[in-house]
């Protein structure tokens, strides 16, 4: 006798496990994350933040629903894995960035970077430090115009929008390397008084976001610890405590340490992996900071980790799960 609810049967291969949580719940706890710090950029640099965020947002979901619409998938825009990607681009500009740029950064990102590949979970490299590398070199003079923030050391009751200065990062690498150089101070950098992108400005902010999604268990603490204390103890054999301090305040380690290398699609899967991938990030980092052409080097790095992770997953199941000697062709293995 057939059973009459054979429609029903779903047959799939373990593990069962039902979880109340999806992508678009993930995707909206990392945004809500995120809001600290863009509350300090609209703050700092004033309604074009907000404005260039929202530009952002809307660019990105608006290319992953024609891009879905004109090759016939189905829709994915209420993941709102495009709209994090478009805050995440947004934060990764300053707030004087023409809008038609952010929208050609938001293109590269959704349909280059992100559905050309498959979608999301398939793309090779995070789609938004992809963006902004792209926009960097294609629009440099644009992403390195900082408008001053609201509170400055630089200059008093300014503008935001019309007066651009050099970033604490830029001071350090265009005076002589030291932290006299530098107008900001440490805590300048930690609280968001400075200059910058929208959403890196204030290492504070960012740190409690950060500590929302591994209370929430949306990231694991492994890669954000492991490339801040990188560049931590970097920064103390190249400036002392001071510039330990500084470098893991300044620019964006923190934005890229919690939101951007911890993407779950473009790093490492085990224990071992995730701790090399964020040593990785420090190292270069740093290394693109002190010798370097540019003083901020946390986007290439993040970038250049991503393109290694499939070799770092590679190498740490090889050790978490190492084969049998059959298989290694080893004694057994009928040779």
């Amino acid at each position: 006798m057939a059973n009459k609810y054979h429609g029903n049967l779903v047959v799939s291969s373990s593990p069962h496990m039902v979880s109340p949580t999806d992508t678009s719940k993930i995707m909206l706890t990392v945004m809500l994350a995120l809001l600290p710090a863009l509350a300090v950029g609209v703050y700092q640099f004033g309604i074009r933040a907000l404005i260039l965020t929202l530009v952002c947002v809307a660019a990105s979901v608006l290319f992953e629903y024609l891009y879905n619409v004109i090759m016939k998938r189905p829709q994915t825009v209420g993941d709102l894995s495009a709209a994090l990607t478009g805050l995440l681009i947004a934060l990764n500009c300053p707030s004087s960035l023409p809008y038609t740029m952010a929208i050609v950064g938001c293109f590269a990102a959704i349909i280059v970077v992100k559905q050309l590949f498959g979608g999301l979970g398939q793309n090779l490299v995070n789609p938004a430090v992809t963006a902004r590398v792209f926009m960097f070199i294609a629009f440099a003079t644009e992403m390195t115009s900082w408008p001053i923030s609201r509170i400055s050391h630089v200059t008093e009751a300014v503008n935001p929008d019309a007066v651009t200065a050099a970033t604490a990062l830029g001071q350090l690498g265009h005076g002589d390397g030291t932290l006299a150089s530098v107008e900001y101070t440490n805590l300048d950098l930690f609280l968001g008084n400075t200059g910058g992108c929208i959403g890196e400005i204030s290492a504070l902010a960012l740190i409690i976001g950060g500590c929302f999604l591994i209370w929430r268990k949306i990231i694991s603490p492994l890669i954000p610890l492991s490339f801040i204390a990188t560049v931590f103890v970097l920064g103390l054999i190249w400036g002392g405590f001071d510039g330990a301090i500084f470098h893991i305040c300044a620019g964006g380690v923190m934005l890229g340490a919690f939101f951007c290398a911890t993407d779950y699609v473009t790093s490492p899967t085990l224990p071992m992996g995730k701790i090399i991938f964020g040593i990785g990030c420090g190292v270069f980092t740093m290394l693109i900071r002190v010798f370097g052409s540019y003083p901020e080097g946390v986007s290439f790095a993040i970038l250049m980790m991503n393109i290694l992770t499939p070799f770092i997953d590679r190498f740490c199941e090889g050790r978490a799960f190492p084969l049998p000697k059959a298989a290694k062709g080893g004694e057994g293995d009928g040779k």
